[in-house]
């Protein structure tokens, strides 16, 4: 198992934002090695950024096409405006995905508040070309392990993919398993990964995992092979 520390790596940012990239899928990016410090993705997870909202600040309008696009609230609120899911408002702990496909989208994400937020925003990209365009977001309760993205492909899966990512809201004491190939952000709190003290930033992949929080925790977790 390995850890990679948020703040050992550069904060940039654009627009009304700040953020720590801690994955850049070098093949994506033009690159032939990651030499900021950043991971390499996992399957087709390519992208993780962890990213500050200046007070009224917003990441302006921009289109994406062939990607899956994963936002998770860590604090604060976002207003969404976009051609999906126009006037949708994310508080805290909210997930929203959007799949770009042969379709295409465009969307700004805006902080309303006088204060800093924070989201999460992970790309992925999809299986097959020329998918239409779909929307969702998700509410994770307390003590709910939510897979938000992958799976099988049936009618009762959102975006099926052999790539998967849970959002976890987890409470003192909760413990998951994943039992293959993974990674792991701990976005708020802090627990024990494989019996290893972490804490919020830390980025971790493995194997295997078991994951115990020790407080209230936010993780969301990517891992592949396999698509129950």
């Amino acid at each position: 198992m390995q850890i990679l520390k948020r703040d050992s790596l550069h904060e940039g940012g654009f627009a009304g934002l700040k953020e720590h990239r801690l994955v850049k899928e070098p093949k994506l990016f033009g690159l032939q090695e990651n030499k900021d410090g950043s991971w390499p993705g996992l399957a087709n997870f390519v992208y993780l950024a962890d990213a500050r909202f200046m007070p009224q600040g917003e990441t302006r309008l921009h289109s994406h096409h062939e990607i899956d696009v994963i936002s998770v609230m860590v604090n604060g609120k976002i207003q969404h405006e976009g051609s999906m899911g126009h006037g949708n408002d994310l508080a805290q702990g909210d997930v929203q995905v959007q799949r770009a496909g042969g379709e295409g989208f465009s969307h700004n994400e805006i902080n309303p508040d006088d204060e800093w937020n924070r989201m999460i925003q992970l790309w992925v990209l999809p299986e097959t070309a020329g998918q239409p365009a779909s929307y969702k977001v998700y509410a994770p309760k307390s003590g709910e392990f939510m897979r938000i993205y992958g799976g099988k492909n049936t009618t009762e899966t959102d975006f099926p993919s052999k790539t998967k990512i849970h959002v976890g809201l987890l409470d003192d004491g909760q413990q998951i398993e994943v039992q293959e190939p993974f990674m792991a952000y701990l976005t708020r709190g802090k627990g024990l990964a494989n019996s290893e003290s972490v804490d919020e930033g830390d980025l971790i992949r493995g194997d295997a995992l078991t994951f115990k929080a020790m407080g209230e925790v936010q993780l969301i977790v990517i891992h592949t092979h396999g698509v129950d």
